[in-house]
This record gives structure tokens, C-alpha cells and sequence, in this order.
């Protein structure tokens, strides 16, 4: 049985850089780093991953891996985004602090169960800080919500148009 998330890796252009991000800027402590210079298949490489804990045990990772081309490329919202759990007073806060830094700060969204705003990181991606409102877990809960009659209604509705 699957137990948890361990981690979520990345790609990221500068380690350093993403650290101060994710470390300094974030709060999640940098937990490993391990340097690769071979790949499993013996290719030789020159990569740093880096690993940043939440208070969960789980982990942001990135890989700087030079060596490798990857289209570093702004994400929209839709396309990626990484999205974490804070308490609503974190979230005002952390708002406050990324306009005060000058870090592109979005939101407050309120998406009915979940308030929102959005960071876009060193790599250019949307990292997204997320409160639960009051109705979050009624709101996220199959047994109640109707989460497979809404996508059985959607994908029907996909192959009409098609």
C-alpha cells in the first residue's frame, strides 16, 4: 500500500539559487543533497539533487543537472504548479512577504474550499500556498461530493464534441 509522499522531484536551473528560494524565502529546511556523477546506465554526469523538507516529512526535490538540456520555460497554472498546505494566517503573511521582496505574489483566490496565492519560483514555476476553508473536508470528500458522477459528466461531454 501506497503510505506517503516521500518526495517530488524537479529540474531546476541553479541549486543555489533555488535554496534561497525554497529555504530562505519558503522556510523548508534543506534536508539532503547528493551528488551524482553517473547514471544508472553509466553515463557520466555532473548533477546535484537537492531535497527540502515540509513539516509532513515529505519533500520538494530538484535536480541541477547541466549536462542535460530542459526547456526552463514560465508554467502557467494550469500547466504545473506546486501546491502547499499553510495555516490562513501563514498564507496572509507569506503574501505580505513575497510583494515586500518583490517575488511575483498572486492571489488571494478563494476557490470555495481551499484560500490561495501564488509565487512563481527561480525555475519558473508556480508554487501555490493554500488555507483550508471550513467546508474543505466535506468539499474533498468522494463518498459525499459526487467526484466520479462529475468526471463521468465531463468526459461524456468530451466525446460529444470530438
Amino acid at each position: 500500500m501506497i503510505r506517503k509522499l516521500h518526495h517530488a522531484a524537479y529540474r531546476c536551473r541553479d541549486s543555489e539559487e533555488t535554496r534561497r528560494f525554497y529555504e530562505d524565502f519558503l522556510g523548508l529546511p534543506l534536508a539532503g543533497v547528493v551528488e551524482i556523477n553517473e547514471t544508472k546506465s553509466g553515463r557520466a554526469t555532473e548533477t546535484l539533487h537537492t531535497f527540502f523538507r515540509l513539516d509532513d516529512g515529505s519533500h520538494l526535490a530538484f535536480f541541477e543537472a547541466g549536462d542535460m538540456a530542459f526547456d526552463f520555460k514560465p508554467q502557467h497554472d494550469y500547466d504545473l504548479h506546486i501546491a502547499l498546505e499553510v495555516d490562513p494566517d501563514v498564507l496572509k503573511r507569506m503574501f505580505e512577504k513575497g510583494k515586500a521582496q518583490g517575488i511575483e505574489t498572486r492571489g488571494v483566490s478563494d476557490h470555495g474550499f481551499i484560500d490561495s496565492i501564488y509565487f512563481r519560483d527561480p525555475n519558473g514555476y508556480v508554487l501555490e500556498l493554500c488555507a483550508k476553508r471550513e467546508k474543505h473536508d466535506e468539499m474533498m470528500d468522494p463518498a459525499t461530493n459526487g467526484a466520479r458522477e462529475k468526471l463521468a459528466a465531463w468526459t461524456g461531454r468530451k466525446r460529444v464534441t470530438a
